[in-house]
């Protein structure tokens, strides 16, 4: 995904954070605000306890992986954060994309 795409600075994080409203299931939480913008930015945290830097960044890869081929779905006028919890670092690809497509649908991140 393009950088255009990435909630990157800490304070863009804590606003979704401290503002805005979390939705999870048993592999991920999900932080979600609206914002006025053109398209969705998305930003990912693992943890530590997930496992080693090498298996947290291949965590990442397959969520924004998910993300992508979902984007055209996804509404276009928030930013929203998606915290990976440890059942993730065994999950494949396609459990992974699964549980995500569930937890946004709970979130409402979806265009009706």
């Amino acid at each position: 995904m393009r950088k255009a795409y990435r909630v990157k600075s800490e304070a863009d994080f804590g606003r979704v954070f401290h503002q805005g409203k979390s939705t999870a299931n048993r592999q991920f939480v999900v932080y979600t605000i609206d914002k006025e913008q053109a398209h969705f930015r998305l930003g990912i945290s693992v943890g530590k306890k997930i496992g080693n830097a090498v298996t947290r960044n291949y965590v990442k890869r397959r969520i924004r992986q998910s993300v992508y081929e979902l984007r055209d779905a996804i509404r276009p006028n928030q930013d929203f954060i998606v915290i990976a919890r440890k059942p993730t670092a065994q999950m494949s690809m396609a459990e992974i994309k699964k549980s995500l497509e569930h937890v946004f649908n709970l979130a409402g991140i979806f265009k009706s």
